[in-house]
């Protein structure tokens, strides 16, 4: 998702609205950036001269805008992904750019780059299927669309950067008829880690 506002900044979970029968519209998933890390992050890509830094908050794209036909059986869909899925661990690790195909500079996901895809292959099926014009490589951006030396400062900048944290949620929102993603349900990730029940076991 890109080129529109995010509300994630306010505490949005589910706002209550009961949407009956099959509504249509366009949605997106997304892997939030916990604090103190995003505000770090968004402090970085405005230094780069990006005025989205301010009204897109750092996020990993999981499913990027997609129309539907059934809102509420897109939504079931996610929820029931949601439940199956375990938390993992997000490593990011320097910098890439999708130069010159996309004017986008990022961070790498060195870790947890499999779950992010695996995850994404999940939820792009079912009413979200559709065919993509790139193969989904999933990225944190930390600039678009902003001048050479904009993006040139910010692989060179952050070629060092390494941060980890935890995913155990993602964020489902709706594109509004005023061009803002609205943040409809923050889903947790409810299925044990595969390693939960070997913690602390003896013998040889």
């Amino acid at each position: 998702m890109c080129g529109q506002h995010l509300q994630a900044k306010a505490t949005v979970t589910n706002d209550g609205d009961p949407r009956p029968g099959a509504r249509s519209g366009c949605v997106g998933v997304v892997i939030s950036i916990p604090e103190p890390l995003a505000g770090e992050l968004e402090s970085w890509r405005a230094s780069f001269g990006d005025p989205l830094a301010a009204v897109i908050p750092p996020h990993i794209t999981l499913v990027t805008t997609t129309p539907v036909e059934d809102w509420e059986e897109t939504t079931e869909h996610v929820r029931r992904i949601a439940r199956t899925q375990a938390p993992f661990t997000v490593g990011l690790r320097g910098t890439g750019s999708f130069r010159p195909v996309s004017p986008v500079v990022f961070l790498n996901i060195a870790e947890g780059f499999e779950d992010c895809v695996a995850l994404h292959g999940k939820l792009q099926s079912g009413p979200l299927e559709r065919d993509l014009e790139f193969g989904f490589h999933p990225h944190l951006t930390v600039a678009h669309d902003v001048s050479q030396a904009g993006m040139d400062a910010a692989e060179e900048k952050l070629a060092d950067y390494a941060s980890t944290f935890t995913v155990s949620s993602m964020g489902l929102y709706e594109h509004d008829q005023s061009g803002v993603w609205i943040l409809r349900e923050e889903l947790s990730f409810d299925a044990e880690p595969e390693n939960a029940g070997c913690a602390g076991g003896g013998g040889d």
